[in-house]
């Protein structure tokens, strides 16, 4: 796919997308000059994924109504009640939560194995949906709810942690620009060490560490070289645990003019250290490491203002996960600006997430 293509991908549909809803006034609408615009209802439906206290983002945000919470399970009910998260909030059933007046948009933060299905139901709500990752188990309902979304002119965001990391925002700036040339190789790895709990959950999914770990990267590489011809998964068991937990992962994507690799595992000393993204080009080179506190290294074969030729290092400013995210979906729903990931970019990477993981795409 040349960058054209990926770019299409990335951004046709959603300017389609938020032309649609400029003039649905149950979706949001352009403030009055001077005024703030109303905030957008917002609830969320399970506490049992990893990210599921990113609702404290929205509740410290002025774009947002934080209206409820929903969780079937007395456990893990009782455990987020103490977390600022969510301290104070009303706890519905999912049914109380969509019949909620004015209610515009969902987070879907359940277990991994329950995801589509809450999400299904919000579409069928008339809600806009934050979709926690990975996409859930079943491509093909995925699909289906993607596709009802579209048809109600509604969208599913996917909450991939580093889609608004400065850095990232830079390296799509660059590659736009074309300043690093024909890619031709991209690197990157997400790893730590999961601890006995965090493994029994992983192994939960037969996909393993690529399946949990490894789709956040996966996001990234698809961004930048857009669906892989091919991918060839090594899934490994590299621990002496008794679990089944497939911990050690390298999946390599096949491109006509490139290729790049993606490691995840659950045994590295300090992973979050080394967890890093890097595009090579026939005209320069882009390193981001750590992700999770951004740092960019970079090369060019001549000088592209304001960077010199050679390689620089580039301060990036701090920043705070899915700030930028819940600041983006206030912005589509009140029709300001296009969608930056469009469904067919999301269904790329799910795809991806699959074979990189040895799953079945049909399953």
């Amino acid at each position: 796919m040349n960058g054209r293509d990926r770019r299409s991908m990335l951004r046709t549909t959603g300017g389609l997308l938020a032309v649609s809803m400029l003039g649905d006034p149950g979706r949001g609408g352009q403030d009055t000059p001077g005024s703030r615009p109303p905030r957008i209802k917002i609830g969320q439906i399970g506490v049992g994924h990893a990210h599921a206290d990113k609702l404290a983002v929205y509740r410290r945000s002025e774009d947002y109504e934080v209206v409820g919470v929903v969780e079937m399970d007395a456990r893990l009910r009782e455990q987020a009640r103490s977390k600022e998260a969510f301290r104070d909030l009303p706890w519905m059933t999912r049914e109380q939560l969509l019949a909620t007046p004015g209610l515009q948009a969902v987070l879907v933060e359940t277990r991994v194995r329950d995801l589509l299905d809450a999400a299904e139901a919000c579409v069928a709500a008339g809600m806009h949906v934050h979709l926690d990752k990975p996409a859930g188990e079943s491509l093909p309902q995925y699909r289906r709810i993607l596709d009802a979304a579209a048809k109600k002119k509604l969208w599913v965001q996917m909450g991939y942690m580093y889609r608004y990391n400065p850095a990232v925002v830079l390296l799509r700036e660059i590659l736009e620009r074309g300043w690093l040339g024909e890619v031709f190789e991209v690197h990157a790895v997400m790893s730590k060490v999961v601890e006995p709990a965090g493994r029994a959950a992983f192994a939960e999914y037969r996909g393993g560490t690529m399946f949990e770990l490894g789709c956040h990267v996966i996001d990234l590489v698809v961004g930048v070289l857009g669906a892989p011809g091919k991918i060839t998964p090594y899934p490994r068991h590299s621990s002496k645990s008794g679990d089944s937990l497939l911990d050690n992962m390298l999946a390599v994507f096949e491109y006509p003019r490139a290729t790049a690799t993606v490691r995840s595992t659950a045994l590295e000393v300090e992973g979050f250290a080394r967890r890093h993204l890097t595009v090579c080009g026939s005209e320069g080179t882009f390193h981001i490491q750590p992700l999770d506190e951004p740092s960019v290294r970079l090369a060019f074969s001549e000088p592209r203002d304001p960077y010199r030729k050679g390689y620089q290092d580039v301060p990036m400013p701090r920043y705070t996960r899915y700030v930028d995210d819940a600041a983006e979906m206030a912005r589509v729903i009140r029709g300001e600006k296009p969608i930056d990931f469009t469904p067919e970019h999301d269904i790329a990477v799910q795809t991806a997430v699959f074979e990189a993981s040895g799953l079945a795409v049909n399953s």
